[in-house]
């Protein structure tokens, strides 16, 4: 494949409530493209992006997918991405790796709850952004009620770019706004609608640069240029969201929106640096998107395919890639020999021998890299920031279904997992269970069953656990001295350290704060391992603390008896001393929840909520619907599903996502620390 430079580049993710047509509208870009011969469909079940079996069945996205296309000599890369919340780690992961997004809207429906979820996620990450109302062709499809939702959720510099040309089975195509390309198709109401928002783009584009502005207010307008060249500085400063419009099934409205992303969405290199550390001395740098200079690289998204092994797929941050060179992993500290390299169809790999700052590339068969490891150069070592993805809010315990399964099953969800960072599975030390965790039931029985139908592994799921976490609501000092003399070789160590609590969602902070060399600096590295060691277990019920800032500040050292296992010990005794003094408390999962229903069940459903101390944050009303909104604890929704067919008679729905962890009252927490030990006495039997 040919070679493209970073400013013909562009990287975008495709984002949307399930169902909006995400997928539909990359494969028809791909056709228009020139990519594929014949578009496929989601129905058809051939399309680029959904070529997972689990992803035909059910006829809707799970994985995120890498396609590419290009047009007018730039290389458009594509992130296909999942509607449903229950993967969005794949949403996360790819993120990282764009340096815009388009949000994919139902014409049909407007802005729906997973729609708000993404409007809220690039407001966070700070994306330029693109919409494209989708499915214009349907009879129920309503464009000016579609723009009046996304501009009530977007708020400022939503402006329309793409008007329709007749509506539902009669959808002819679409006018350009910017320059009016198209306007003759139009008359009367719809006419004098698309002319008016065709002054409100142009108004736009002006208030978004203060010198253009002035000119546009003298003269009352702008010409094509001033208009073209602000419009898309407008969209890279995320200034002006522009909307498109068009059917994705019925291949209108795609060529126009395909030269949109060309035209408008920034490259790499508009993007400008991305924060980083010099790992050779600890300071911050920024790693600018230039072709020339040390590598820069980060592997966003692992993919564990059956047959070609591991597949790592990476965005250049600054310099080249190449085929067959050996890089250095950062994160690792390991070289690892390139294969040559790729650039993703969806399952497909095309070769390509370089890939320049900016662009997204597949890697074969490396050894020791996996998602979120950093590749540069040995001599200039630069890591990236670890993407954040979200931590699993549900879990299960799973058995191996034979002896057969038994043997398999580790190396098996080993490879699952390192297809999904928000999918966890671990060995319960109490407990010996091997406990599945991810951010739903859904999403953990499409991983499991996905294991079975790859691997050939087969389990049994058990009771579900909450993924509590623990942590400390105050301040606490402590030390302890740990001093072994049983026989040969002694054990001594002795430390103070003191510990408080980080605003929720920090992690876990240490603090050398040992002077004089009272600790020598290789056992205090053994202090901090010990702590950690202790965080993994707990000390109320035995769940991960979390939000803690731990200092060790003096201690005391024997020339002959000290050594890295004494302070790991005495650490881990004296910070659960800490913890204990801290007014420890338990954290629990609570969830977003909308829940849809017909306005004659309001009073039995908002009684519901009560009763699962749950808390109601408003109502939003429709045609004989309620949504209400609210924030219910994730222990008291397991078996909500049913409770709401019984009180809706089947009519009401609900959709869940994670909000934030939140202090367990005290009368539930000692429940939880009860239950924690019973099955901890049990176990030990």
């Amino acid at each position: 494949m040919a070679e493209f430079k970073t400013a013909n580049i562009r990287n975008t993710i495709f984002l949307g409530h399930s169902h909006s047509g995400k997928t539909m509208l990359s494969e028809m870009l791909l056709h228009v493209g020139g990519a594929i011969a014949n578009p496929g469909s989601v129905q058809g079940k051939n399309t680029v992006s959904d070529y997972n079996e689990d992803e035909k069945e059910r006829q809707a996205s799970i994985n995120s997918s890498v396609m590419h296309v290009v047009h007018k000599d730039t290389k458009i890369n594509i992130i296909d991405t999942p509607g449903f919340s229950d993967f969005l780690g794949q949403i996360q992961g790819g993120i990282r790796a764009v340096d815009s997004c388009i949000l994919v809207v139902n014409a049909s429906a407007g802005v729906q709850v997973g729609t708000e979820s993404m409007i809220k996620l690039i407001h966070k990450e700070g994306l330029p952004c693109m919409v494209f109302i989708n499915r214009m062709d349907k009879e129920d499809a309503d464009f000016n009620k579609s723009v009046e939702s996304i501009k009530a959720k977007i708020r400022e510099g939503v402006a329309v770019a793409g008007y329709p040309v007749g509506k539902a089975s009669s959808l002819s195509g679409v006018v350009n706004l910017l320059t009016k390309e198209g306007m003759d198709k139009l008359s009367g109401d719809d006419k004098s609608a698309a002319s008016k928002m065709s002054d409100d783009l142009i108004e736009t584009i002006a208030e978004s640069d203060d010198a253009l502005l002035e000119k546009y207010l003298d003269k009352g307008e702008l010409s094509k240029d001033e208009a073209l060249n602000a419009f898309r500085k407008g969209i890279a400063s995320g200034k002006i969201v522009p909307l498109f419009s068009g059917s994705a099934t019925k291949n209108i409205g795609i060529k126009e929106f395909l030269d949109a992303m060309v035209s408008f969405l920034p490259s790499p290199a508009d993007k400008g640096a991305t924060e980083a550390i010099n790992v050779s001395n600890g300071e911050p740098i920024k790693v600018e998107p230039k072709e020339a200079g040390p590598l820069v690289a980060q592997v966003f998204k692992t993919i564990s395919d059956p047959y070609v092994g591991q597949i790592n797929v990476v965005r250049v941050f600054r310099g080249a890639l190449k085929s067959n060179a050996t890089v250095y992993n950062v994160t690792k500290q390991a070289k690892e020999k390139l294969s040559p390299l790729g650039t993703l169809q969806g399952r497909e790999q095309k070769p390509q021998d370089i890939a320049y700052a900016g662009d997204i590339i597949s890697v074969v068969k490396l050894k020791d890299t996996e998602t979120n490891d950093t590749l540069g150069d040995e001599k200039t070592p630069i890591k990236l920031d670890d993407i954040n993805f979200s931590d699993p809010a549900i879990s299960f315990s799973i058995k191996p279904k034979s002896r057969s399964d038994e043997d398999k099953i580790m190396t098996a969800l080993h490879k699952i997992t390192a297809e999904d960072k928000t999918f966890k599975c671990i060995r319960d030390a109490q407990t010996k269970e091997l406990i599945a965790s991810g951010m739903g039931e859904f999403h953990i029985n499409v991983m499991l069953k996905r294991m079975q139908h790859r691997y050939g592994v087969s389990v049994d799921m058990g009771t579900p656990k909450v993924a509590y976490k623990e942590t400390i609501s105050g301040k606490g000092d402590a030390h302890y001295r740990h001093k072994k003399q049983s026989g040969g070789a002694g054990q001594f160590a002795e430390v103070w350290l003191r510990i408080e609590p980080l605003p929720r969602g920090t992690g876990f902070e240490f603090v050398d704060d040992v002077v004089g060399g009272a600790i020598p600096t290789q056992f205090v590295a053994s202090c901090e391992k010990g702590i950690r060691v202790e965080m993994e277990y707990g000390v109320l019920a035995g769940f991960t603390m979390v939000d803690i800032r731990a200092i060790v500040y003096d201690g005391k050292t024997h020339p002959v008896d000290s050594k890295d296992i004494a302070f790991q010990i005495a650490s881990r005794h004296g910070f659960k001393d800490a913890v204990l003094k801290a007014k420890p408390v338990i954290l629990e999962p609570i969830m977003h929840v909308d829940i849809s229903i017909p306005d004659e069940y309001m009073g039995d459903i908002t009684g519901s909520l009560n009763s699962r101390r749950g808390r109601v944050l408003g109502m939003e009303p429709g045609e004989g619907v309620q949504t209400i909104k609210a924030q219910i604890p994730l222990e008291e929704m397991y078996k909500y599903v049913n409770e709401l067919k019984s009180l809706t008679a089947g009519r009401g729905t609900y959709t869940m996502q994670f909000s934030h962890d939140e202090i367990v009252p005290s009368n539930i927490s000692q429940i939880i620390i009860d239950k924690a030990k019973k099955a901890k006495e049990e176990a030990a039997k």
